[in-house]
C-alpha cells in the first residue's frame, strides 16, 4: 500500500503484506502490552532512538496533538525505544502523552521490525498495521513529521477501503 523508500541503503527485513511479530513489552502506564492482544484493532508502532531528544520529543508531542485523529481510525499508537519504564514515564509526564511508550531494553523486538541500527541504537522507524497485524506501510525518515502524516495516510486509505 505505502511504503517509502529506505535511507539505511539496505532493504527491509519486514515489508508490506508481511505479518508484524508477536511481542510483549512493558508500557510505562503499567502492565505490559502484547501486540497479540490487540488484533482487531489498527496499530502504528513507532521506534525511535531516545526519550528527550529534540526528534523523538517532536515525534512524540506530534502524535499526543493528532491523538483523535488515529483513535477516529480505531489506532492504537505504540512508541517503542530502548529506554527503560521510568525514563518513559518521566518523558510522558513532562510532555503530557497519550500513548503507550515501551521498552526494548535488550533491544530484541527492535531487531524484529529491523529498528535496530549501529552499536544498538534505535532507528526512526514506522509500522502500520491493519486489524489482522499485517504490515500495510512502513515509513523511514529522518523526519519525524513524515512519520505521523504518512501513518494517518495509511490509515485513512486503510479506513476507506474498509467502507467499501
Amino acid at each position: 500500500m505505502y511504503k517509502s523508500s529506505s535511507f539505511n541503503g539496505h532493504s527491509e527485513m519486514l515489508g508490506v503484506g508481511d505479518s508484524a511479530p508477536d511481542f510483549s513489552l512493558e508500557s510505562h502506564r503499567g502492565g505490559v502490552i502484547q501486540l497479540s492482544e490487540l488484533r482487531g484493532r489498527n496499530v502504528v508502532l513507532f521506534f525511535y532512538p531516545k526519550d528527550g531528544s529534540p526528534g523523538c520529543t517532536k515525534e512524540n508531542c506530534l502524535l499526543r496533538d493528532l491523538n483523535t485523529e488515529f483513535e477516529k481510525l480505531d489506532a492504537v499508537v505504540l512508541g517503542i525505544s530502548r529506554d527503560g519504564v521510568e525514563e518513559h514515564r518521566k518523558f510522558s509526564e513532562k510532555h503530557g502523552l497519550n500513548h503507550h511508550l515501551l521498552s526494548d531494553r535488550d533491544g530484541s523486538v527492535s531487531k524484529k521490525y529491523d529498528a535496530l541500527g549501529l552499536l544498538g541504537v534505535v532507528k526512526r522507524v514506522t509500522y502500520v498495521l491493519d486489524r489482522e497485524h499485517r504490515v500495510r506501510g512502513v515509513i523511514r525518515s529522518w523526519q519525524p513529521s513524515k512519520h505521523v502524516s504518512g501513518a494517518l495516510e495509511i490509515l485513512r486509505r486503510l479506513s476507506a477501503a474498509e467502507a467499501i
